[in-house]
Protein backbone atom coordinates (compact mmCIF):
# COMPACT_ATOMS: atom_id res chain seq x y z
CA UNK A 1 0.00 0.00 0.00
CA UNK A 2 2.82 2.39 1.02
CA UNK A 3 4.69 1.97 -2.61
CA UNK A 4 1.25 2.49 -4.34
CA UNK A 5 1.34 5.48 -2.56
CA UNK A 6 4.67 6.46 -3.16
CA UNK A 7 4.21 5.70 -6.65
CA UNK A 8 1.14 7.99 -7.23
CA UNK A 9 2.57 10.45 -5.71
CA UNK A 10 5.65 10.44 -8.01
CA UNK A 11 3.59 10.30 -11.00
CA UNK A 12 1.71 13.25 -9.96
CA UNK A 13 4.45 15.02 -9.74
CA UNK A 14 5.88 14.02 -12.70
CA UNK A 15 2.83 14.97 -14.50
CA UNK A 16 2.45 18.18 -12.93
CA UNK A 17 6.34 19.20 -13.15
CA UNK A 18 6.22 20.77 -16.78
CA UNK A 19 3.29 22.85 -16.70
CA UNK A 20 5.40 25.78 -15.38
CA UNK A 21 4.50 29.62 -14.63
CA UNK A 22 4.63 31.77 -17.80
CA UNK A 23 6.32 35.28 -17.12
CA UNK A 24 4.31 38.44 -18.19
CA UNK A 25 5.66 41.95 -19.08
CA UNK A 26 4.74 45.32 -19.82
CA UNK A 27 6.60 45.94 -23.68
CA UNK A 28 6.55 49.53 -22.71
CA UNK A 29 8.07 49.76 -19.65
CA UNK A 30 11.28 48.05 -21.24
CA UNK A 31 13.75 48.52 -24.19
CA UNK A 32 13.79 46.28 -27.91
CA UNK A 33 16.82 44.43 -26.25
CA UNK A 34 15.44 43.83 -22.72
CA UNK A 35 12.42 42.41 -24.49
CA UNK A 36 14.17 40.43 -26.96
CA UNK A 37 16.76 38.96 -24.06
CA UNK A 38 13.73 38.04 -22.24
CA UNK A 39 12.28 35.87 -24.75
CA UNK A 40 15.19 34.14 -25.79
CA UNK A 41 15.97 33.65 -21.80
CA UNK A 42 12.84 32.40 -20.92
CA UNK A 43 11.87 30.59 -24.20
CA UNK A 44 8.13 32.08 -23.96
CA UNK A 45 6.68 35.18 -22.31
CA UNK A 46 3.28 36.93 -22.37
CA UNK A 47 4.16 40.61 -23.39
CA UNK A 48 0.96 43.17 -22.58
CA UNK A 49 0.75 46.56 -24.28
CA UNK A 50 -1.98 49.29 -25.45
CA UNK A 51 -3.43 49.24 -28.32
CA UNK A 52 -2.79 51.62 -30.81
CA UNK A 53 -7.04 53.31 -31.05
CA UNK A 54 -8.21 53.03 -27.65
CA UNK A 55 -7.86 52.12 -23.90
CA UNK A 56 -8.04 48.40 -24.56
CA UNK A 57 -4.49 46.32 -23.31
CA UNK A 58 -3.28 43.70 -25.94
CA UNK A 59 -0.94 40.74 -25.22
CA UNK A 60 0.17 37.62 -26.61
CA UNK A 61 2.16 34.72 -26.45
CA UNK A 62 5.97 35.45 -27.46
CA UNK A 63 8.30 33.06 -28.16
CA UNK A 64 12.21 32.40 -28.47
CA UNK A 65 11.26 29.66 -31.75
CA UNK A 66 9.22 27.09 -33.59
CA UNK A 67 10.17 24.71 -30.66
CA UNK A 68 8.35 26.49 -28.22
CA UNK A 69 4.90 26.47 -30.79
CA UNK A 70 4.00 22.84 -30.23
CA UNK A 71 3.71 19.72 -33.22
CA UNK A 72 1.58 21.86 -35.35
CA UNK A 73 2.99 26.11 -35.43
CA UNK A 74 5.40 27.79 -36.33
CA UNK A 75 7.09 31.12 -34.78
CA UNK A 76 6.26 34.01 -37.08
CA UNK A 77 7.67 37.20 -37.29
CA UNK A 78 6.21 39.77 -35.36
CA UNK A 79 7.23 43.35 -33.61
CA UNK A 80 5.45 44.90 -30.46
CA UNK A 81 5.81 48.19 -29.18
CA UNK A 82 8.52 49.11 -26.62
CA UNK A 83 10.25 51.99 -24.84
CA UNK A 84 12.40 53.26 -27.50
CA UNK A 85 11.07 51.02 -30.57
CA UNK A 86 7.45 51.35 -31.55
CA UNK A 87 8.17 47.80 -33.90
CA UNK A 88 10.46 45.65 -31.91
CA UNK A 89 10.62 42.85 -33.74
CA UNK A 90 9.36 39.40 -31.67
CA UNK A 91 8.49 36.11 -32.64
CA UNK A 92 4.55 34.77 -31.92
CA UNK A 93 2.98 30.78 -32.65
CA UNK A 94 0.79 30.59 -35.43
CA UNK A 95 -0.86 27.40 -36.84
CA UNK A 96 0.44 24.76 -39.95
CA UNK A 97 -2.19 23.94 -42.31
CA UNK A 98 -1.91 21.81 -46.05
CA UNK A 99 -2.96 25.54 -47.03
CA UNK A 100 0.20 27.22 -44.94
CA UNK A 101 2.77 24.95 -44.46
CA UNK A 102 5.23 27.89 -43.25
Amino acid sequence: MKTIAIALLLTTIATAGPASAISRYESLGKTCAAVQQLVAGERAVILRYPARRGGLVLYDRYVADSGQCGISGYAERTSVPTKDNPQCPVYNCKPSSTFNPH
